[in-house]
This record gives C-alpha cells, structure tokens and sequence, in this order.
C-alpha cells in the first residue's frame, strides 16, 4: 500500500491551467481575481469576532497591557507561515492550497489528513460564527433570543445568513469578491476609527504596569488544562512573560482563516505577483488595525476594568461616547458576514481539489459551466454548516478552528523545507527568506502555540483525524487517480 504517492509539482500546475488533466471530470475555475480582490478576502476572513472580544479576555485574564505584544506575537508567527504559503502558491498556484501543497511532498495519505483538517477548520469556523452573527443582529435589533440568541432550539438567524451566503458563494467568485469588498470597507473604516477617536482617552496610568508581575492563576483542572503545562508540570501562571505568551496563543484565532486567499491562487489571473501580495497584505493590514485596537482598548480602560463580552463598546462607553457602541456593533456584524462567506468559498475550493484527485467523488466536485464555481461541493457542506449552525451550541468546540489551522501551518512550513531539498531546480517567484530558518522557526512556533490548547481539544482534534483515516481508506485510497493510474501500469507490464 502506497500510502505515501506524492503528486508532481508539474502535474499539480497542469491540474490548474488552461488544459487541466481531469477537466474532463470537475471542470475549469475562472481565472478572475487580482491582488485587490485577494486583500479584501483575506481581511474579510480574518478581521472577524476575534478583536472585539478576545482583547478583552486576554487582556484581563492573561497579559494587562501587554496584550499589545501578545497580538503582535501571533501575528508574527501567522506572518511567517504566510511566507511559506507564498513560496509555495507562487511556484504552484492551485486550489486546496495545504491540502495540495502535502500532496506535493509528503504523499497523499498526509495531504488527505490536512484537507479533512481543512474541512474541519472552515466548516466549524462558518457554524461558529453564523452563531456570533444571530446573536450579535438579536442584540443590535432587539429580535426574541428564542430565535436568535445561543440558548435558542432551532438558530434562525444563524441559519438565514448560512444559506443567503450560500447563494452568493455560488453565483460567482466575482460576485462575492464584490460583497466581500463592501463588508471589508465597512468594519476597516471601523476599526480605525475606533484607534483615532479612542487615542485621545489613552492614559498612561492604564499602560502601567505594561507587563503585570506574575502570579498564580485559577487553571482547568483535568482535560481542560493546556496540553504543554501537564506534559511540562507547569502550573498555571497569569501575567508576567508566560501569561503574554498564552495569551498570544489565544489570540491567534484571531488570525486565522488568511490562508483561504492561497485556496484561491487558481483564480488569480496573476498567481506569482498577486498570492503573495495577498496574503503579505491581509497580514500586514490585520495586524496593524489588531495592534492598534487592543492598545487603544487598553489605554482606555484599566484592564482589570474591561469588559470581556464586548470590550470595544464598553470602553467607549465608559469614557462617555456610548453613541460609538452602535458602530462597533454594525462593524461586527459586517466582520462575521464576510467570515462566513468567505468560509463557504474557501471550503468549496478544497473540494474541488480533492474531488479533481479523485480523493472525492468527482462528480461531487464538477464545476458549474454557468457560474464557474463548484456548486455541489459547496451546496454539501453548506449544508453541514447549516445544520451545525442551526442546532449545534458550539462555544465549547471553537479551539478547533485554531488547532486545525496551526495543523496546516505547521505542514506547509516544514513543505517549504522539503520542497527546497528535493526540487532545487523548481521556478519560485517568490521565495521564503532565510530558508530554511525561517520556515522551520514558522513550524515550532505553530507547534508551540498548539501545545497550548487544552488535551479535551487534542482529543477531538485526533478523533476527527482518525475518523478521516476512515473514510480514507473506504473510499479515498482505491479511487484517487494517483492510484488508478498506478494499477494501470502495472497492469500493462503484466
């Protein structure tokens, strides 16, 4: 059992351009973005729930201040695995991106590991926040919390927003680029308001102590424990340089998602100037506006005074400009629209990708002549998401947005590494700095930041995989086509 058949890196361009070899089977994407377009979907998935309430929680449970530097750390660490993503989607511009990229160098039974992690990361993701949506349009408009509030039976608000989006993700990249770009101008505009206005009520009193002294923190107990204080025996600590750095941990969800803008390379008209400009800028611009938001938050309020549910609008309301809450709200719900939507996208692509493989059913993923876009894959885990959202409290299961997403980053990076090694000779037009200490510097820190989620999310996160092994060796090992064409071979040598 050849469980680990790599995919040349020359097919992998073949499947993406003019004449793909299983066109025949799933069809052509439409090559119709820029990096403009890929910039705003990147800022559309990123900037979502994670600023306006993780700054709080961090804030006044791990880092005070300095929760400044735990953004900036995490958007470090995401930064540098979107260099290793841009190496990799410049030099193979294809959809399914981490998925794709594993097939490339360490086989298929690994690349169909991350693209069932991938499903994971971007179906959850979606449900998780359709769910903040109803809530967050409940709040704003006074709607009856039976329908649009966590404690409701059936979420009808969260799932009218997951099939409206639906409809948009498959009328067209285009036309989702277009409603994606009108929610990004709105909760950007937001957000830097939010940082000029809320400049002039910084105090330094607020900021100091910046870093807080260290002390004994009320930790889980049992499964609920980061994974790295019991391998370690560490207790839990709060503040201080360790409380920093669990809160960079936390608010790294913040980030994620801005890998959906390399499941996109196969749509952009030019691939190796445009993905890497895409994803440098939506990390760029994201960690500006997150940086300048948490220190303004901050400078604000004292942090043990800030509010964790809604931070922001707390803080304005607390220096006297309630009138301001409204906009944080509006520019919340914008943010959460675009996530989902983007979501919804990104998780078509990577069935396609796989479906092209024969991975999934091909016809599952065939792309639609009229739209060009893979309407059936999309309308499947729509779907799921759908019923995830409609009836399924998620808050305890929001941590596998995160490890499913440093999963992927973790791989892509140690890709870079590989890739370098075995194809030397291979066109980059854009290459990872210092490689391989960067890519290698991009996998510990993903690494790191894993072992500090809790063991009861390692424990889904490993039961989700194992289950993916399932239907992997059900389904995916006998009809890929690497496999079919093997079996051909070795049939005509007999």
């Amino acid at each position: 059992m050849d469980l680990f058949r790599t995919k040349s890196v020359e097919a992998v361009r073949a499947d993406a351009g003019d004449d793909p070899a299983g066109a025949e089977s799933t069809g052509h994407l439409r090559k119709r973005l820029s990096a403009r377009h890929l910039v705003g979907f990147g800022i559309g998935i990123v900037i979502g729930t994670g600023i306006f309430t993780l700054t709080g929680v961090t804030a006044k449970q791990n880092a005070g201040p300095a929760v400044v530097v735990s953004f900036a750390i995490a958007g470090l660490v995401a930064l540098l695995a979107a260099l290793c993503y841009a190496e990799l989607a410049s030099a193979a511009p294809t959809a399914g991106s981490a998925y794709t990229y594993a097939y490339a160098t360490a086989g298929e039974v690994v690349a169909w590991i991350i693209g069932w992690d991938l499903f994971l990361e971007f179906a959850l993701g979606a449900a998780v926040v359709a769910r903040g949506w109803s809530g967050y349009v409940g709040n704003l408009l006074g709607l009856p919390p039976s329908l649009f509030g966590e404690t409701s039976t059936v979420n009808v608000g969260a799932a009218a927003i997951v099939v409206v989006l639906t409809l948009v993700a498959v009328l067209g990249i285009r036309e989702s680029a277009r409603v994606t770009g009108l929610l990004v101008v709105v909760k950007v505009a937001v957000c830097v308001f939010v940082i000029v206005a809320g400049a002039w009520f910084v105090r330094g009193a607020n900021l100091t102590p910046f870093v807080p002294p260290a002390e004994p923190a009320e930790g889980g107990s049992g499964l609920t424990r980061p994974l790295i204080e019991v391998v370690a025996g560490l207790e839990p600590v709060a503040f201080g340089v360790g409380g920093v750095l669990t809160a960079a941990a936390v608010v790294f969800f913040a980030y994620t998602g801005f890998e959906a803008v390399a499941n996109l390379s196969e749509e952009t008209r030019r691939p190796a100037r445009d993905v890497p400009l895409g994803l440098l800028g939506t990390l760029g611009l994201a960690t500006a506006l997150y940086v300048g938001v948490a220190f303004v938050v901050v400078g604000m309020v004292e942090y043990r005074d800030i509010d964790e549910g809604a931070p922001i609008a707390d803080a304005f309301d607390q220096v006297g400009l309630g009138w301001a809450s409204s906009l944080v709200s509006i520019a919340a719900v914008a943010g959460l629209t675009s996530v989902i939507l983007v979501d919804l996208i990104t998780i078509g692509r990577i069935g396609f990708a796989m479906g092209r493989d024969g991975l999934l059913p091909p016809a599952v993923a065939r792309v639609s002549p009229r739209t060009g876009t893979p309407v059936r894959v999309t309308l499947l885990f729509a779907g799921l998401v759908l019923v995830l959202a409609t009836f399924v409290p998620l808050g305890t299961l929001a941590d596998l947005v995160s490890i499913g997403t440093l999963f992927a980053f973790l791989l892509v990076s140690v890709a870079v590494v590989v890739l370098r090694r075995t194809r030397p000779e291979l066109e980059r037009p854009f290459r990872v700095p210092l490689s391989p200490v960067l890519p290698l510097l991009s996998a510990l820190a993903c690494l790191y930041l894993m072992l500090n989620l809790s063991i009861e999310t390692w424990l889904r996160f490993l039961a989700w995989l194992a289950i993916g092994l399932l239907v992997y060796a059900v389904y995916g090992y006998r009809n890929s086509r690497l496999g079919r064409s093997a079996r051909t071979r070795s049939g005509a040598r007999v």
